[in-house]
């Protein structure tokens, strides 16, 4: 196969089926171009949540 050939078939695959395949490479927007997210909770409460049961023991 040449290199030609190689570069037909490529175009023939519609961008929508690549992105179905692999899904969006970039974002639309970068981080510096968002808002800062604030944290909904308390940093230490994911922990607190899902700490192991023989964590609890005294």
């Amino acid at each position: 196969m040449t290199e030609s050939e190689r570069e037909r078939r490529r175009r023939r695959v519609p961008r929508s089926r690549l992105a179905d395949v692999f899904g969006d490479v970039l974002p639309d927007t970068t981080s510096d171009e968002r808002e800062p997210e604030t944290p909904s909770r308390a940093a230490d409460d994911w922990y607190r949540e899902n700490r192991p049961p023989h964590h609890d023991r005294d």
